[in-house]
């Protein structure tokens, strides 16, 4: 019974430094770094997916504005050349002459509407070269870190499958009862259950037991602390 409960002690101490390298695999601050940098990429790959559609709005709604100036254009040169080539009324001279000014007004518009597309445009070009940027930048961080968390996890593993080994070499010299309640125990609460008890203080609570609470551990198969029923290694 002495040296089953020792052993379990020792296989308890094999799941707890597994526990540790659990809960540093889940816990790696690579991967709060990581899940920063793939948000960080997947808000710029929506502007940037934006500024994309923007800019292709812009080309068109370019050509389409620079299209129309051009026949504006064409008109108004039309109806200047008709006006300055004579053979009409004075009224219809009159007529064509306000004609040409309404045609040149709206041309002159029309090339102010062309030079603040061409201006947006290229707003919008630089914002989709600094998006692609970055979105670059963050994807190498994450690739980055990616690869930090993967080695990080392959030498953790490696730690865990050593520690599963030896816990299966420490399993056949812990009788079956113990491991039952152990276990049990286990899965009823976090931390150390299996503790020595060193001049009467509990090495899982670290509470002391009195003369008669000791004798009364004891007592028990296998013992247990009266304060957290940790099993004691007495």
């Amino acid at each position: 019974m002495i040296n089953s409960v020792a052993d379990l002690l020792d296989l308890h101490e094999i799941d707890l430094d597994i526990d540790r390298l659990l809960d540093e695999r889940e816990n790696l601050p690579e991967l709060d770094e990581y899940k920063e940098a793939h948000g960080e990429g997947v808000r710029l790959e929506a502007e940037k997916a934006a500024a994309t559609a923007a800019l292709k709005t812009a080309d068109l709604g370019l050509d389409k504005t620079s299209g129309e100036l051009e026949i504006m254009s064409e008109r108004a040169a039309a109806e200047q050349n008709r006006l300055y080539a004579g053979g009409i009324s004075a009224r219809a001279a009159d007529y064509l002459r306000r004609e040409v000014e309404m045609l040149y007004a709206k041309v002159s518009k029309m090339e102010d509407e062309v030079l603040a597309s061409i201006e947006e445009k290229e707003k919008t070009e630089h914002l989709v070269e600094r998006l692609t940027e970055d979105l670059d930048s963050s994807n190498a961080e994450s690739e980055g870190l990616r690869g930090t968390i993967t080695e990080r996890w392959r030498v953790i593993d490696k730690h865990i499958e050593m520690k599963e080994a030896h816990k299966l070499e420490a399993l056949p010299s812990v009788d079956e009862y113990l491991i039952e309640m152990y276990d049990e125990l286990r899965a009823s609460r976090q931390g150390r259950v299996v503790g020595p008890l060193v001049e009467g203080v509990c090495g899982s609570c670290h509470l002391r037991l009195s003369a008669a609470e000791v004798a009364r551990a004891k007592k028990e198969d296998p013992p247990r602390c009266v304060h957290c029923r940790s099993i004691l290694v007495t």
